[in-house]
């Protein structure tokens, strides 16, 4: 039973990775946010996400056109880093927008299709 939760949370923890990026543009697209602010929204989303995962996404992100960012002073302690979406980014996230719809069309499509097709107990 331990491999198969382990499976699970494989499968799991690889489907959170493949929207993360989604989810940045998502949380971007509504207001300018550092890092801190955005892993704060991820997890209220229940989407745990730490420093070391974020970092790389944001600047993969950057260097893809998708976000800018800017420098700006805190009142409590170093400047701050605030990642803007670019119109790129919109662009980008109007398409992934319409793919994730798709995606869980399709999905609930062959969830339903299985659903139907299961042995009735007697």
């Amino acid at each position: 039973m331990a491999t198969t939760n382990n499976l699970s949370d494989n499968i799991k923890a690889q489907m959170r990775k493949g929207i993360l990026e989604y989810c940045i543009l998502s949380i971007l697209s509504r207001t300018d946010a550092y890092a801190s602010e955005i892993i704060a929204e991820l997890k209220q989303s229940e989407m745990i996400v730490v420093e070391g995962t974020l970092y790389p996404l944001l600047t993969r992100q950057k260097n893809g056109g998708l976000l800018e960012y800017r420098w700006e002073e805190s009142p409590q302690g170093p400047p701050r880093k605030y990642y803007r979406i670019t119109p790129h980014g919109r662009d980008i996230l109007n398409q992934l927008d319409i793919a994730w719809s798709e995606l869980v069309e399709q999905i609930s499509k062959i969830r339903s299709n299985c659903q139907q097709e299961q042995p009735q107990e007697q």
